[in-house]
């Protein structure tokens, strides 16, 4: 490749040079190396093991991306734990909030230069083909590809991902601040699509304290929303103000939050996005959405199940929606907000050698706002 870009110079444009002397430059300083690190598992509950492992090799329609910097999501713990009816490959490097940098792609790429900003998501690869791919739906997909699930992750310093899937990032962007964007970002956003309100209306967000939620606040308000924030703990309640929450509700201090979340809107909320991972939570939502309204179930705790009840359902006419990850064009719109200035990620910094610890503050529920692992650390 550096040959035939030297060989192309003496015949372009002057205005052109410096372009292809930085390509030739990018070439030899982006030297892949044989190996990495990585926190890898090889049983669902094992040791999370942080060694050394080969680089991917991208496959022809892949990339293969130096990820500077990862997301935690709650979705790698159950990934780790394998407590969802879904089988992980093993073993297994989880992640799928990966931001960094194109540093090689397969032979029949298209559209992607070396050098370009890249993010890895959820949704790593789909086939393109079926029902639901033709119509925006990729992500159920019956041949889906998942980062950190059934396709090695973000949680190594390099990955590999689907050119068609992987996420456009804006040159220049702060990928630290980005990486959340790629899943818990665009999940509320869709999320947020999906409960279909109108502007100044009332919507609820439960668990907005954490990662998704602390999202959904900012991407609620620059909807123009009006967010009641619902958590547990002064630091949270904190958090969610800050981010712009009309309201803050603590369940920890409220005797009855169907009358409490009924009366502070009104009648009750007109959606209600559940990014909690709380089953109690879930079912109360049903119970306090306001009539004609929307309950978005969004977070996924193992083997719960919520109720609503056929006659309450059918009088006041609500609709409970699931929502998944978002399409293409959700990823670009929830990244645009972000490039607007009108999203900002409440994030904590950790080395990748460091996950076990953030995996056992998540499962204590310690977690306010997001972490993002530097990969190189």
């Amino acid at each position: 490749m550096i040959t035939s870009i030297r060989r192309s110079v003496s015949r372009l444009p002057r205005g052109s040079l410096n372009y292809y002397r930085s390509q030739i430059k990018f070439y030899s300083a982006a030297a892949i190396p044989e190996f990495q690190k990585a926190v890898v598992f090889e049983t669902n509950g094992g040791p999370l093991i942080y060694k050394d492992i080969p680089v991917p090799k991208p496959r022809a329609n892949e990339l293969l991306i130096n990820v500077k910097y990862s997301g935690v999501c709650h979705t790698d713990l159950h990934a780790w734990k394998g407590d969802w009816p879904l089988a992980t490959k093993l073993p297994l490097v989880g992640g799928h909030e990966g931001a960094g940098i194109v540093v090689g792609m397969g032979e029949n790429v298209k559209g992607w230069k070396i050098g370009d900003y890249a993010g890895v998501k959820w949704l790593n690869g789909s086939c393109m083909s079926c029902e639901f791919c033709e119509e925006g739906n990729e992500s159920n997909c019956d041949h889906a590809d998942l980062s950190g699930y059934t396709h090695d992750g973000s949680f190594q310093e390099y990955a590999t991902a689907d050119s068609v899937q992987a996420a456009r990032i804006p040159p220049g962007t702060d990928l630290a601040q980005v990486a959340p964007i790629l899943c818990a970002g665009i999940t509320v956003y869709k999320a947020l699509k999906t409960a279909n309100i109108r502007a100044g209306q009332w919507v609820a967000i439960s668990g907005a304290g954490g990662g998704l939620g602390s999202l959904a606040i900012q991407y609620a308000k620059a909807m123009g929303f009006k967010p009641v924030a619902i958590d547990g703990g002064d630091a949270k309640g904190e958090l969610c103000k800050s981010l712009g929450a009309d309201i803050y509700v603590d369940f920890t201090k409220t005797d009855d939050m169907v009358k409490t979340m009924k009366e502070i809107t009104g009648g009750g909320p007109h959606a209600v996005i559940n990014v909690s991972v709380s089953t109690a939570a879930m079912q109360q939502s049903v119970d306090y959405v306001r009539p004609t309204g929307t309950v978005v179930l969004v977070g996924l705790p193992a083997h719960a199940s919520v109720e609503s009840k056929v006659f309450d359902s059918v009088v006041k006419s609500i609709k409970v929606a699931g929502s998944y990850v978002g399409n293409r064009a959700d990823s670009r719109e929830a990244i645009e907000f972000f490039s607007r200035g009108l999203i900002k990620s409440p994030i904590k910094m950790a080395g990748l050698s460091e996950l076990p610890r953030i995996y056992e503050e998540m499962e204590r529920g310690e977690i306010v706002g997001r972490y993002v692992v530097d990969t190189s650390k």
